[in-house]
């Protein structure tokens, strides 16, 4: 065979062998979830979603916008009080929290509101959760979720024997702090200690309990009360910035009660505000952090981004 001969057939082999050998080359492109590279993504991650001020009884389509976006958000649902208006009656939570936010009953951990005291005792909030929502004469409680302690108050104070220092459920929060040094803690109830609305704004009654989260390294604290949406940057319990070991205050008062409320001057540290867009907050809880999303209601762009990190 010629030197020529040879040459053909060995480049003949290279041709048929090289695809082959592409063919079984390994993909290292890293797997994305949800648009993330795989290394970023945390399988010990938990979702907790909610609002307040949610049903009202006379227009229930905000209650509805919301609910629909609950539908596609697997997770955790908390219910930060005044559920059911006007008067949180049985008959309305059966006829008008039932249909939309009754859907996710199995999955809420709620908090009353002052609306819920319309009825004697929040009798018909107590009737229609049952234990999930704690001693119903308090109505505080706490669960774990994920790597995160999470904390359930009750913002109508007179009712539950007082929130000042040395109150029952100042003390008891504070035994429950001790009892779970977790390295994230969040905590929700109905009135926030910091808010710009118009409406109601600072409800310093809270103050005691802000501290006592604040003293054990608390991270997020979660609201309603103030028909609107508004995120603080961290800060302490006079309201000071403090980006190394403040709360994160969000107000969620945009369950779909049918008044949005405006704002009058906003106060320190509040970085984003609206008041025309029903929606929930969706937090993404990791081992040392969260992120945070507004999710609107169908047919509205505001949103709020962002990420934290536990102290």
């Amino acid at each position: 065979m010629t030197s020529r001969g040879k040459i053909s057939i060995l480049l003949f082999v290279f041709l048929i062998v090289l695809p082959c050998t592409a063919k079984s080359t390994p993909n290292t492109t890293p797997a994305t979830t949800a648009g993330k590279p795989a290394a970023t993504v945390d399988p010990s991650a938990v979702v907790l979603v909610g609002a307040g001020d949610i049903s009202s009884c006379d227009d229930l389509a905000g209650a509805e916008a919301t609910a629909k976006l609950i539908d596609n958000i697997p997770g955790t649902v908390f219910a930060a009080g005044d559920l059911a208006y006007p008067d949180g009656s049985d008959e309305q939570f059966a006829k008008c929290y039932g249909p939309t936010w009754g859907r996710f009953k199995d999955r809420t951990r709620p908090a009353p509101g002052n609306h819920e005291y319309h009825s004697d005792g929040a009798s018909g909030y107590v009737r229609y959760f049952g234990a999930v929502a704690g001693d119903p004469k308090k109505a505080y409680y706490s669960y774990d979720l994920g790597a995160w302690h999470i904390i359930v108050l009750n913002s109508e104070c007179k009712d539950v024997g007082g929130c000042g220092a040395g109150s029952r459920q100042e003390q008891w929060l504070r035994q429950d702090l001790n009892a779970h040094p977790a390295k994230c803690t969040l905590a929700y109830w109905h009135k926030p200690l910091f808010s710009s609305g118009a409406a109601h704004g600072n409800d310093p009654e809270i103050k005691p309990l802000w501290d006592a989260l604040y003293e054990a390294n608390a991270d997020v604290v979660l609201n309603g009360h103030d028909h609107d949406y508004e995120r603080f940057s961290p800060q302490d319990p006079s309201g000071k910035s403090d980006p190394q070991r403040g709360i994160r205050e969000f107000v969620v008062g945009t369950g779909g009660k049918n008044s949005h409320r405006s704002f009058a001057s906003p106060k320190p540290n509040s970085e984003v505000r609206q008041a025309d867009t029903f929606g929930v907050l969706k937090l993404t809880l990791h081992a040392a952090g969260y992120d945070w999303e507004f999710v609107p209601e169908a047919g509205k762009t505001f949103t709020d981004l962002g990420t934290g990190t536990c102290h």
